[in-house]
């Protein structure tokens, strides 16, 4: 049996996350240290179960994205009350190092900003560059971040083929193999990824952290 199913006060941050009632979570989050639950544990099966939990709704077209938005800066807010306790805690290795971004000519960052959120809080260390960032920029932040994974967001029809740019840089590089490349954006599918070769689509945040683990998973068994 997990925290969440033995603490009301776990249960409460995750059902303000589904129910929306965002404005709550820093105040629910104090409440659990004043009780004196952990900080870890409010991280994980607090603000992180219920992030997750809007991400699925949101994933069965239960919520959209103005709720997904309110639900990150919920998650931010609780996450300011407990930073100052988690900063002397011993760090939790990280499942991955993603690098994303929204690509060149394309500033929409909503949908960048939540599946940033989503990767965090699933345990992915992120380097965030970003919209409009050109192709040789995504390539060379994951070099030099000795990143795993590499997350290309394009909103328009007009900017997919940058998402492209980026898979050929890497094969100019000599770097294709080292870095498993997803795709995302209202306008993308898994044709378009097929078609670029890319290594993963996804539609959702969801979707997104779903191949993300997916694929560390299978370095790890490797």
């Amino acid at each position: 049996m997990n925290d969440m199913e033995t603490n009301p006060a776990l249960a409460t941050i995750v059902t303000a996350f589904a129910e929306a009632d965002f404005d709550r979570i820093p105040k629910l989050v104090q409440k659990g240290l004043d009780e004196g639950l952990p900080a870890r544990v409010l991280l994980d099966d607090g603000l992180v179960a219920g992030i997750r939990e809007v991400g699925e709704m949101f994933r069965r077209g239960e919520v959209f994205l103005p709720e997904m938005m309110l639900a990150a800066e919920a998650w931010q807010a609780g996450m300011d009350v407990l930073d100052p306790l988690l900063a002397g805690q011993p760090q939790v290795e990280a499942k991955g190092h993603v690098v994303i971004g929204t690509v060149k000519g394309d500033i929409h960052s909503l949908g960048k900003n939540i599946v940033s959120t989503m990767l965090k809080t699933a345990g992915f260390e992120l380097t965030d560059l970003g919209v409009d960032v050109s192709a040789s920029r995504f390539v060379t932040a994951a070099i030099d971040g000795r990143a795993d994974i590499i997350a290309v967001c394009a909103l328009m029809t007009t900017t997919m083929p940058q998402q492209k740019e980026v898979i050929e840089h890497l094969v100019a590089a000599g770097k294709r193999k080292d870095f498993f490349v997803m795709v995302g954006g209202a306008s993308t599918t898994q044709a378009w990824a097929d078609q670029i070769g890319a290594d993963g689509h996804g539609e959702t945040a969801a979707d997104a952290v779903a191949l993300a683990e997916a694929h560390v998973g299978r370095v790890d068994r490797s």
